[in-house]
């Protein structure tokens, strides 16, 4: 049955989610905070802007809102399959805005941090509606800004978040988290962190388009895998 093999693999994914942070990890994030110290100030204030505007925008604005109507009565393998093509879709649109800006040096680099961003919500919005879930209502963009937290969290931050989405569904809608519940600053922060070492080196003359693109691409896939991987908790939690 389609609905227990997915059942299985969300296991693993969480196994693999959850995981302490080994030797790899540690090096990663020592590295990343050496980097982090590099990167111009107004790189920072960029990101910094940008993710306070794309949180103001998610939650209270309709530029993300996606043409795609809701899916409703759909199999969850028919989601899955639809899911797959809006990822791979995104995943090509932002690895060409890599491409793009990475080869044009530090300037283009720096507006490249806005611009994938924006494509990372429209992903999100969009895999939204694929699931069934309805990207008008405040708590379901909300839902996406969480989503959007465990994919770019540090390992030590991964558990509060996912125990959040995990228990999504089974909460009473009155008790869900609100906007001014999120912690705001530790949100920016930790997106920072994620993408501070990849990011730097799509800065560097020369290799910096085929930087821009792998780094983009494997945002979107990580956003994508957590992205798919929450939505099908919440819809096999309505089969229970």
């Amino acid at each position: 049955m389609y609905e227990q093999k997915i059942r299985k693999e969300l296991l693993q994914w969480e196994q693999s989610l959850l995981k302490p942070p080994g030797m790899v990890e540690k090096a990663a994030k020592k590295l990343s905070g050496k980097i982090n110290e590099k990167i111009p100030e107004r790189v920072h204030n960029i990101i910094t802007g940008t993710v306070k505007g794309i949180v103001k925008t998610s939650l209270f604005g309709a530029e993300f809102t996606p043409n795609e109507k809701v899916s409703y009565k759909v199999s969850l393998a028919d989601r899955d399959k639809r899911a797959d093509e809006v990822i791979s879709l995104y995943k090509k649109i932002a690895a060409a805005e890599g491409a793009g800006t990475g080869a044009g040096g530090i300037l283009l680099s720096v507006a490249d941090f806005p611009a994938l961003i924006a494509i990372k919500m429209k992903m999100l919005f969009q895999l939204a509606h694929v699931y069934g879930f309805d990207t008008h209502v405040e708590s379901e963009r909300l839902f996406l800004l969480y989503v959007f937290q465990l994919a770019f969290s540090g390992q030590d931050a991964k558990p509060a978040v996912y125990g959040i989405v995990r228990n999504w569904a089974g909460r009473d809608p009155l008790a869900l988290p609100k906007a001014d519940s999120v912690d705001w600053e530790h949100f920016q922060q930790q997106y920072r962190d994620a993408i501070d070492l990849r990011k730097m080196l799509q800065m560097v003359p020369g290799i910096g388009a085929i930087v821009g693109a792998w780094a983009n691409y494997g945002l979107l896939d990580e956003l994508g895998t957590a992205a798919k991987n929450s939505f099908r908790l919440r819809r096999l939690d309505t089969l229970s």
